[in-house]
């Protein structure tokens, strides 16, 4: 018996709407896979970022290692290599929102070459400043790098203003052209100016003369919860005086005081001064900016040959050449005198400009990590109050 021509077309088309059926549903289920892989990405990829290894949660990347790869750092002493490994070397095609084989919490392990807290067999010579401490990056993700950790620094910046229990004292000392300017520019670029004071220290004025060594920068040191930045600083007292001694004399000192051992002198007071103040809780971190005479010479060129540099040029600084050796010697017995774990020295390879700003951020993100400030706790009774305010404001 013959089916019946319409009872046949039926079916057919109930048939057909089932498998459209089916494809829809499988297009949807394969759209839905698709885009919960893309949230558990983008979820896996905030976790690096917010991952309690971050020093911007404020913990210190010494006692929480990143879970990015890793590097020794090599010997000051030694050349770093040129070579460049796909491993290390990301391409430079990758995308805004490609990770970096090296997180900011990865330089923590780089700076222990570069840390100085007993300076006792401390000498200049055994620091190479041509050290990038076995890092070889692209300019642009080494910018990204110290994007990232700048941000850090800023959310660290946060909890110590609010927590207003700490300060912080950072401390530049370096040769003329070795990058202090370009150093604490790209690495404060995203601190609030609210909380932080930056102070450069020129030739000191009569008024400055006619007291102690220590007074014009002791009226400058930061109030709790903010960081202040010294660009020279009270060791200008034993590194330029020191090299040109006729300074001595027009600081009207009684003459039985000015003996051999006036440098020695000084820098005891200085590291019984940081000692008193790291006691008073300011986190001293000293850095010497460690360049070479001939990536000095290179840069005072430049600053003659490029017309937008040479408002920076200043003849003196190629006088001071002259004077290279005794400064290195005035600069290392500074070190050896007053670097502390309360106050550490930190010597960082300046000729190359991009690790010196890494190495400084990973330096400065590192020790305040260590503090463990937050935002300030209320009690319950304050709570409570709180609330009561929020009531009010919702039904207003």
């Amino acid at each position: 018996m013959s089916r019946s021509p319409r009872k046949t077309a039926k079916k057919s088309t109930k048939k057909s709407a089932k498998k459209a059926d089916d494809q829809s549903a499988g297009r949807s289920a394969g759209k839905a896979a698709k885009t919960a892989r893309g949230k558990r990405a983008e979820d896996a990829s905030s976790q690096a970022v917010d991952s309690p290894q971050n020093p911007a949660r404020g913990t210190a990347p010494e006692t929480q290692p990143s879970k990015a790869k890793s590097f020794k750092a090599k010997s000051s002493k030694t050349q770093p290599s040129k070579a460049k490994s796909s491993e290390t070397q990301p391409s430079k095609t990758s995308s805004p929102g490609t990770r970096l084989p090296v997180e900011p919490t990865a330089l923590a392990g780089l700076l222990g070459p570069y840390r100085i807290t007993n300076g006792s067999d401390f000498r200049i010579g055994d620091h190479n400043p041509g050290d990038t401490g076995g890092l070889d990056l692209e300019k642009d993700h080494a910018r990204d790098l110290l994007d990232r950790g700048v941000a850090a620094l800023s959310a660290i910046q946060e909890r110590l203003f609010a927590n207003n229990r700490w300060s912080v004292l950072l401390v530049f000392q370096a040769m003329d052209a070795a990058g202090k300017d370009g150093t604490i520019k790209h690495v404060m670029s995203g601190i609030n100016p609210q909380g932080c004071q930056v102070h450069a220290f020129k030739a000191p004025s009569s008024e400055e003369l006619d007291h102690d060594f220590l007074w014009r920068t002791h009226q400058r040191l930061p109030e709790r919860g903010r960081i202040g930045i010294f660009n020279r600083s009270y060791y200008e007292e034993v590194l330029v005086v020191r090299v040109h001694q006729e300074m001595l004399d027009r600081q009207n000192l009684p003459p039985r005081l000015v003996t051999k051992s006036i440098w020695d002198d000084r820098l005891r007071d200085i590291r019984h001064h940081e000692r008193y103040l790291a006691r008073n809780g300011m986190l001293i971190l000293k850095f010497f900016l460690n360049v070479s005479k001939d990536e000095q010479k290179k840069r005072l060129l430049q600053r003659i040959d490029d017309p937008a540099k040479n408002w920076k040029f200043e003849s003196k600084d190629v006088d001071e050449r002259t004077y290279w050796k005794a400064y290195m010697h005035a600069y290392e017995e500074a070190i050896r005198a007053t670097a502390s774990t309360f106050a550490p020295w930190y010597v960082i390879p300046a000729d190359n400009k991009w690790f010196t700003r890494l190495a400084v951020m990973g330096a400065v993100v590192t020790e305040l990590s260590k503090l463990g400030v937050d935002f300030p706790k209320i009690d319950d009774a304050d709570l409570h109050k709180l609330l009561g305010f929020r009531e009010r404001l919702v039904a207003d």
